[in-house]
């Protein structure tokens, strides 16, 4: 008998479980380890953010779900990973034995690399909110609600060396939609703040026509924007950053003002992933092969924001590549066939595919692009906007969720992203 322990219980880590409780034989032991006790889904949080979702439409309790599935489960964070041994320990002080590790741990958001980013909650005692958890989200909501009564200048955007550049654009696409529609958005400027080299960057090198349908859209919205910007410190209504050139030197220095704020920091890797000898980059990223396994431990895997991408491009403030949701799903998909082949004595031979295809709410309508591959040269590069977009999303938020609370192993990111795709090439 084999014990599979997965670390995270977030949109990887789920399906992880699912998937692999589904694969293997029931002689062999699942269990999922959680810093918290409720799954959420992350992509909603900028609805969470404005008040078009509760944290009850978007988060579900942990134990229930797995125990039905005959799925061990500690909602406890672990504090230390000891490859030799093959164990870890939970908060508290309880050890784990294992015989494969799966991380899927997401990030560590690395806040204080920025003096004064962050939520107020986050202990660090920061000016900027974030939507990067359901927590942050109700943060905001909670200071929107004062906001709403006196409006003023909003800062949205990313900060250095950050990654994840699609939930920046969504958000301050949401706000606007939300602003409109309270009849406010005429008092309250926005301006959004990136590390990006231009709009539409994400990350990517750009996608298709991203670069001009959001310079585009930002010029309809009214939305003033910041590139090459390196965020450098963040005080109580303003946000200072020094944009540069692309040689990387300075050109020059902003003070933007500010009523309310969401910043996505950068990533970086959870504390005790980060700690193992030999298992991470400098960042704290989990360095694997093309079967998502260790390139030093042969019994861990990892899948999802904690792996180490290398970017797109090299760009002149510092920025990652992001991992999107279907990508995600393809490691996971991966790492079960890799570890159920090994039980039954045959060689790990599943690879993941790495291509990058995202549906992006902008409030009443949306975008959705594909990368196939996500580095370049692309077999396909494709870029589109549609109010298609905004109710796919909407339609695969609700089936996530089913998914999750049926314990269903089904491709959800597979399923709804390729048929949304399908649907806009036809609308073409």
């Amino acid at each position: 008998m084999a014990h599979i322990v997965i670390v995270g219980a977030g949109l990887g880590g789920m399906p992880a479980a699912y998937e692999m409780r589904e694969r293997l034989p029931r002689e062999h032991k699942v269990t999922v380890v959680s810093a918290v006790d409720y799954f959420q889904f992350v992509p909603s949080n900028p609805w969470v953010a404005v008040g078009w979702r509760k944290r009850e439409d978007v988060v579900l309790a942990l134990a229930p779900l797995l125990e039905r599935k005959g799925i061990g489960f500690v909602a406890r964070p672990v504090t230390a990973i000891e490859p030799a041994a093959n164990r870890l320990t939970v908060d508290g002080g309880e050890a784990i034995a294992y015989d494969y590790l799966v991380l899927i741990t997401g990030p560590k958001l690395a806040f204080a690399e920025v003096p004064g980013a962050g939520p107020a909650s986050s202990g660090g005692g920061g000016h900027t909110h974030s939507v990067c958890s359901v927590d942050h989200a109700e943060a905001f909501w909670r200071d929107y609600q004062g906001f709403l009564n006196d409006p003023g200048p909003v800062v949205v955007g990313a900060m250095p060396g950050a990654s994840c550049f699609g939930p920046a654009y969504e958000f301050a696409f949401i706000l606007d939609a939300d602003l409109r529609r309270r009849k406010l958005r005429h008092k309250v400027p926005i301006t959004f703040v990136t590390s990006e080299p231009y709009i539409g960057h994400l990350g990517l090198g750009g996608v298709g026509d991203s670069k001009t349908l959001l310079e585009s859209e930002f010029r309809n919205h009214d939305v003033k924007w910041i590139t090459n910007a390196k965020t450098t410190k963040v005080e109580a209504g303003k946000l200072f950053a020094t944009e540069v050139n692309d040689r990387g030197e300075a050109v020059k220095e902003h003070e933007v003002a500010f009523k309310l704020s969401m910043m996505l920091p950068a990533f970086k890797g959870v504390d005790a992933v980060a700690a193992v000898p030999e298992l991470c980059n400098p960042r704290g990223f989990v360095l694997i092969d093309e079967h998502q396994r260790s390139k030093k431990y042969r019994n861990i895997f990892s899948a999802g924001v904690c792996v180490a991408i290398p970017p797109v491009e090299v760009t002149p403030v510092p920025t990652g590549a992001p991992k999107t949701g279907y990508m995600i799903e393809t490691m996971v998909t991966a790492i079960v066939k890799n570890i159920a082949d090994e039980l039954q004595g045959q060689p790990a031979t599943a690879k993941a595919t790495w291509n990058a295809i995202c549906l992006a709410d902008m409030g009443d309508t949306g975008a959705a692009f594909v990368a196939l591959p996500q580095i370049p040269p692309r077999n396909v590069n494709w870029f589109k906007k549609g109010k298609w977009v905004h109710l796919a999303k909407i339609a695969f938020e609700k089936y996530f969720l089913s998914k999750m609370k049926s314990g269903s192993s089904e491709p959800a990111f597979e399923r709804y992203v390729l048929k949304a795709v399908g649907i806009a090439r036809l609308m073409k």
